[in-house]
């Protein structure tokens, strides 16, 4: 089974799972997520390839990581992630990409994650839910982060941390890769979200 389609089939059991545990029709998690119902339909189906932003505002709506929507069985107290279990969510034609390494469930969806972004590369992240942090270290090249229209040079070797409950860019300008580690952290949802 390729890449894709073992995401696609873990996305599709695991959203099944999780919406009915929380008690939620079609309709209740269309509303909550902004995602229509027929694209629900087709993800809980495996017909279709969402978009990171898709599965990120599910994921939202439900108070989950995307590591939980995408993720294989609960296990032991010590779970350890290989290599080859990381799941590329976004790639770009010049080679950069976004790797899920890891997520948990603390209170709220704990995220890490190893991207690369190529000479030219540009993601573009809508707004997490409220009371969202992310936190990056810049490991090769120099990251232009963009937040609320202002942009940040993020020199390799250094860190940064931010609201991302804003729109927010990952810009590589540079002549070279920019090679970053991330993590997100999104409160739970809260008992009016229900």
């Amino acid at each position: 089974m390729s890449d894709p389609e073992r995401v696609n089939a873990a996305l599709a059991a695991n959203l099944k799972k999780q919406r009915a545990t929380a008690g939620l029709s079609l309709d209740a998690l269309a509303g909550r997520s902004g995602v229509s119902r027929t694209m629900l339909i087709q993800i809980e189906q495996g017909r279709t390839n969402p978009s990171v932003g898709t599965v990120a505002r599910i994921a939202d709506a439900l108070g989950l990581s995307i590591a939980r929507l995408l993720d294989y069985q609960d296990g032991p107290a010590v779970r350890i992630d290989p290599a080859e279990r990381a799941t590329a969510l976004w790639t770009t034609p010049a080679g950069g990409s976004g790797t899920l390494l890891t997520g948990v469930e603390s209170p709220g969806p704990l995220e890490l994650w190893q991207w690369r972004l190529e000479p030219g590369d540009a993601h573009e992240s809508e707004a997490h839910p409220p009371g969202t942090v992310e936190l990056l270290h810049v490991v090769e090249g120099t990251l232009t982060l963009a937040l609320n229209g202002t942009e940040h040079s993020v020199p390799a070797g250094s860190s940064a941390s931010f609201p991302g409950d804003h729109p927010h860019a990952y810009r590589n300008l540079g002549t070279t890769s920019v090679l970053l580690t991330m993590v997100v952290s999104v409160p739970p949802p809260s008992t009016a979200r229900r």
